[in-house]
Parts: C-alpha cells; sequence; structure tokens
C-alpha cells in the first residue's frame, strides 16, 4: 500500500449537530510512561507525534484527566496551543490513579467538576468540545454523576456530554438524563463484545469511539489474508476495517511515535472489498 498518509480519507462524522471531524482520529493515552503513568520516557517524541498527527489531517484528539494523570492533557496543549480552528479535544473524567497500570471510577459530583475544571485549565480551553464520563462509578447512582456534567454543560464549561465504557441499559439510563453524543467502549476486529452497541450508535446517530481498536489484529485469519493482498499491516486492515464497519465509527488509535502515528493515518486509504469486510467481520 503506497497512498500517502492523510485523514481525510477517512471522510468526516458529524458529532451532536455541530462538531464535524475526520474520521481518523488519535488517542492520546500513549504519549504517557509505561502503565499509562507519569512522563513519556522521551517526551520530544511525544510531542512530534502529536504535532504529526494534525499534519496528517487528524482534527479529533481523544484525551482524560486520568492518562498520566494529567500528562497527556497537559503536553497536548504545551504542544499545540493555540489550537487550529477545526481541531476537537475530546477529554474524559470519572477515573483516578493510586499508581501504574491501576484504574479506580470515581463518579462523585465533586470529583467531576474538580476534573472537568482540572482539564480546562491544562487545555487552556474555555469550554471541552466533547466530555465524557469515563466508566460509570457502581457506588454513585448514574443520575448523581451524569447530573454533574449537566451543571458544567448548562455553565458552558462542556458543549456535549458522551459515555464511556457503559452497557446499553446504562446508555438508556444516560439518555433520560441528557443527550448522549458518543459512546466511548472496547471494540476491535478480536473484541466483540459492544457489537450491538454500534449497531444502536448508527441507529441512532450516536459516535461511536472504539478504544483498543487495533490490539489483537494478528488474531484473525482474515485480516492476514487481507494484509498481504494490500500490501499492509495488520492493524492498518483493522482500522480500515473499523471504518467499513460503521459510518458512525470514529477510530482514535494511539501512539507515541510519528512514525506509527503515520502508518495508522494511512489506513484510511485502504479500500476492502465487501467480501473481505464480510470475513472479517465473521471471523472473530
Amino acid at each position: 500500500m503506497t497512498s500517502p498518509a492523510s485523514a481525510a480519507a477517512a471522510g468526516t462524522i458529524e458529532i451532536g449537530g455541530d462538531l464535524v471531524v475526520r474520521r481518523m482520529g488519535f488517542g492520546a493515552m500513549r504519549i504517557t510512561g509505561h502503565g499509562i503513568w507519569g512522563e513519556p520516557p522521551d517526551e520530544g517524541q511525544a510531542r512530534a507525534t502529536l504535532r504529526r498527527v494534525v499534519e496528517l489531517g487528524v482534527n479529533f484528539i481523544d484525551t482524560a484527566d486520568s492518562y498520566g494523570p494529567e500528562v497527556s492533557e497537559r503536553l497536548i496543549a504545551e504542544t499545540l496551543y493555540p489550537y487550529p480552528d477545526d481541531l476537537v479535544i475530546a477529554t474524559k473524567g470519572g477515573l483516578v490513579r493510586p499508581g501504574p497500570g491501576r484504574w479506580n471510577p470515581d463518579g462523585r459530583p465533586e470529583h467531576l467538576r474538580a476534573a472537568c475544571e482540572g482539564s480546562l485549565r491544562r487545555l487552556r480551553l474555555e469550554q471541552i468540545p466533547l466530555y465524557q464520563l469515563h466508566r460509570p462509578d457502581p457506588k454513585v447512582p448514574l443520575a448523581d454523576s451524569l447530573g454533574t456534567l449537566v451543571e458544567l454543560k448548562d455553565e458552558g464549561k462542556i458543549a456535549h456530554i458522551g459515555v464511556s465504557n457503559v452497557s446499553e441499559s446504562q446508555l438508556r439510563a444516560a439518555q433520560q438524563i441528557t443527550p448522549v453524543v458518543s459512546v466511548q467502549n472496547r471494540y476491535n476486529a478480536a473484541d466483540r463484545g459492544s457489537e450491538s452497541m454500534v449497531d444502536t450508535c448508527e441507529l441512532e446517530q450516536i459516535a461511536f469511539l472504539p478504544w483498543a481498536p487495533i490490539q489483537q489484529a494478528d488474531s484473525n485469519p482474515a485480516v492476514a489474508e487481507a494484509a498481504k493482498r494490500h500490501g499492509a499491516s495488520p492493524g492498518q486492515i483493522v482500522l480500515a476495517w473499523l471504518l467499513a464497519r460503521s459510518p458512525q465509527m470514529l477510530p482514535i488509535p494511539g501512539t507515541g511515535s510519528p512514525e506509527h502515528a503515520e502508518a495508522n493515518v494511512a489506513a484510511a486509504s485502504i479500500e476492502l472489498s465487501p467480501d473481505e469486510v464480510t470475513a472479517i467481520t465473521g471471523g472473530a
């Protein structure tokens, strides 16, 4: 595959009625240290990665206050501010980090308010275009957690609300509280636990952000076969498959390497045949 890397090849998606972004985004989790903890091992490379994804036409970056914690958001602002006019930065709150590789839910209203206001400061934004509840907290009623996000939206600090790591029943409960414009769940060619959620998002015009989009790319034989035919890597093939799976799909592959970012974005130019899409879909 020799097509030049450009996120424009992925087409666009509309989020919340007024955010139009290219359907190949960037997940900024991996610009932090090992275990998504602390500073990146090479800060210069992390910054170069952020600059490169913007050069490649990516205008949707997904991050969270818990990535680092705080490191990802700070590096985004320090590297890219003042932001390009079309760049949408989405962030999340609702997880706390007691240590490397550890993630604990905290959906208390006071925590979410502090998390959102901290993200605003670090990202140097007056309003966060898309703020997602990172994970429902089983110890806190969903209505309390989301109610705080609604208050922040009413105050102008959030433009749109999304949810992450939710079941369909939790999505329905959230929709009784506020319009939900995005769902961010784990989904890839090997892990299809959110298959019906993707269909729901397509029917209801909700953006679906698959996290871990290229994990276990080698485990699907149809992916390997398509990679040989297209002269591409398995990771590129599964990203192309995600784009073909639904028009509401917004992949956010993450990396701390400019070269890997370029390879990921180049996947937007791969056109899988209907038979290849069907084979990968059925090969999980």
